[in-house]
C-alpha cells in the first residue's frame, strides 16, 4: 500500500471513529466518492479537535494556524502528512476550491473569539462556515447538474447546523456559548439568566418552535438539492437530511425541552432511516425522501 493508499485509509478509520451520524449516510456512496468524503470529514474533524481541546487559547489559535499554513501548502503543491496528502488528492480530482476548506478553518476559530449572536444574520454566517462550506465541497465529490444546486446543498447545510444547535443548548451553555440569537431570546421573552437556571416556560418553548421552523424551511429548500444529483449520490445528502430531520421531530415530540432532555437517534433508528432513504432515492420517480 502506498502513501496515498495509507492516507485514505487513515480518513476512513477516523470518519468510522468519529462520524456517528455522517458515517451511515457516507456508505451509501460509490466508493471513489466515499472514500473522498472521508477525506473531507477528517479535515473537519482535525479542525474542531483544534478547538475542542484542552489546549490553552493562545494555542488554539496557533492550531489553526498550522492547519491554515498546511492548507495553503497542499494548495501550492507541498503537502504534508497523510490528511494532506490526501487532501491534495481529492481536491484536484474533484475541483474543490481552497475557499472552502478555509471557509471551515474561519467558522472553527469562531467558537474562541465569538460566543454569543446578536441576530439570526450573524448566525447565519457561522452557520455557513461551519455547515454550508462542508455541503459546498460534498456537493463538488457528489457531482452535479448545475449550479443552482450549490443554493440548495448551503440551505441544507444551514438546516442540519441549526438542528445542532437546537438540540445542544444545554452543551453548548456548559461550555459558555449561546448561539440562539439575542434579539429573537429578548422578542420572546426568554433572558440568559432563565437559561442558566434551565427554566423550560413557555416563553423558551415559544422560542425554541421558531428555532424549528427556520430549520424546516431550511430542510424544505435543502432536500431541493437531490434532483441536481446522479442517482448514486444522492442518497448521501438524502439520509444526512433525513437523520437530522428525525433528530428535529425528536426535539418536537419532547415538547421543545432540550435543556433536560437528550435528543438523538439510536443505532438501529440510524440504520433503519438510512436503508429507507437509501431504497427511496434509488427508485426513478422518487429523487427527494
Amino acid at each position: 500500500m502506498n502513501d496515498l493508499e495509507l492516507a485514505y485509509e487513515e480518513c476512513r478509520a477516523i470518519t468510522r471513529r468519529e462520524a456517528k451520524n455522517f458515517y451511515y449516510a457516507f456508505l451509501t456512496l460509490p466508493a471513489e466518492r466515499r472514500r473522498a468524503i472521508y477525506v473531507a470529514y477528517a479535515f473537519c474533524r482535525h479542525c474542531d479537535d483544534a478547538v475542542d481541546s484542552e489546549r490553552s487559547h493562545d494555542a488554539k489559535i496557533a492550531m489553526l494556524g498550522q492547519i491554515q499554513s498546511s492548507l495553503e501548502a497542499t494548495y501550492s503543491g507541498h503537502a504534508d502528512g497523510p490528511l494532506f496528502l490526501a487532501l491534495a488528492d481529492i481536491a484536484q480530482r474533484y475541483e474543490i476550491p481552497e475557499e472552502y476548506f478555509q471557509g471551515v478553518i474561519s467558522g472553527v476559530e469562531s467558537d474562541l473569539v465569538k460566543d454569543r449572536y446578536e441576530n439570526f444574520e450573524q448566525l447565519r454566517k457561522y452557520c455557513y462556515q461551519v455547515a454550508s462550506v462542508v455541503g459546498l465541497i460534498c456537493l463538488q465529490i457528489f457531482g452535479y447538474k448545475d449550479a443552482s444546486a450549490k443554493a440548495y446543498a448551503v440551505d441544507l447545510g444551514l438546516a442540519m447546523q441549526l438542528t445542532n444547535i437546537a438540540r445542544d443548548v444545554q452543551e453548548d451553555l456548559e461550555f459558555g456559548r449561546i448561539y440562539l440569537p439575542q434579539d429573537e431570546m429578548a422578542r420572546f421573552g426568554y433572558s440568559e439568566e432563565d437559561l442558566r437556571a434551565g427554566i423550560v416556560n413557555q416563553a423558551f418553548v415559544n422560542l425554541m418552535e421558531f428555532q424549528a421552523q427556520r430549520a424546516r424551511e431550511y430542510f424544505r429548500s435543502g432536500f431541493q438539492l437531490l434532483p441536481y444529483l446522479s442517482r448514486r449520490s444522492r442518497a448521501c445528502p438524502a439520509v444526512m437530511g433525513q437523520l437530522y430531520s428525525k433528530v428535529l421531530e425528536r426535539i418536537e415530540s419532547a415538547g421543545y425541552d432540550v435543556l433536560h432532555n437528550h435528543i438523538g437517534l439510536s443505532k438501529a433508528e440510524k440504520l433503519r432511516v438510512t436503508a429507507q432513504t437509501w431504497f427511496t432515492t434509488m427508485l426513478p420517480q422518487s429523487p427527494r425522501p
